[in-house]
């Protein structure tokens, strides 16, 4: 289990993307969500968006290995497709929050986790406003959230920060290769 976590806008879903692009027998793990989905997401490919009532439903029933309440919206990770495809010898990346990835290593001791770092809060600010995606008043939730996150990054084993992009997805593409290794 690969755990990559980072402040909204630093760049970890992207960079998750392109790492599965250029590795073998590593499959990403596709999060249940109650926010709606954005444009170009797909239900099914980027993340399951399901009601607020079915996602309690499924908290019931036991059916993650972890769930979050971040930004207003309840995420989740399925447990049945971690093991399934840790059993069959597939490593399983996740882009996750850190509340996410810190229940994931209580339950996967032996869990790598990597936190993706923005350049600086102000950059980070200018990410999120030039995506275009969330209002003025999300964009200052998720920098005062942000600001936690990298607090919380203290618990990670390994960092890598995104101030030029090819430069850590090639960071994170050999640090996933060489704890494979191990």
């Amino acid at each position: 289990m690969i755990i990559v976590s980072a402040p909204s806008g630093a760049g970890k879903t992207t960079l998750c993307q392109e790492v599965l692009l250029r590795l073998k027998e590593i499959t990403k793990s596709i999060s249940s969500t109650t926010r709606s989905p954005r444009v170009g997401e797909k239900h099914g490919i980027d993340y399951f968006f399901v009601t607020e009532s079915k996602f309690k439903k499924m908290i019931l029933d036991k059916r993650f290995s972890e769930w979050a309440k971040v930004h207003g919206h309840f995420y989740g990770t399925d447990k049945k497709f971690i093991e399934e495809n840790m059993e069959r010898g597939m490593d399983v990346l996740l882009s996750i929050d850190v509340q996410g990835g810190a229940q994931l290593k209580k339950q996967y001791p032996d869990a790598i986790m990597i936190f993706v770092h923005p350049p600086s809060l102000g950059e980070l600010e200018n990410r999120l406003q030039k995506r275009q995606l969330d209002s003025p008043q999300t964009i200052e939730k998720r920098l005062i959230e942000a600001q936690k996150e990298l607090k919380a990054s203290s618990e990670y084993q390994y960092h890598i920060t995104n101030d030029d992009f090819s430069k850590a997805l090639s960071e994170l593409t050999r640090l996933i290769e060489s704890v494979r290794k191990k």
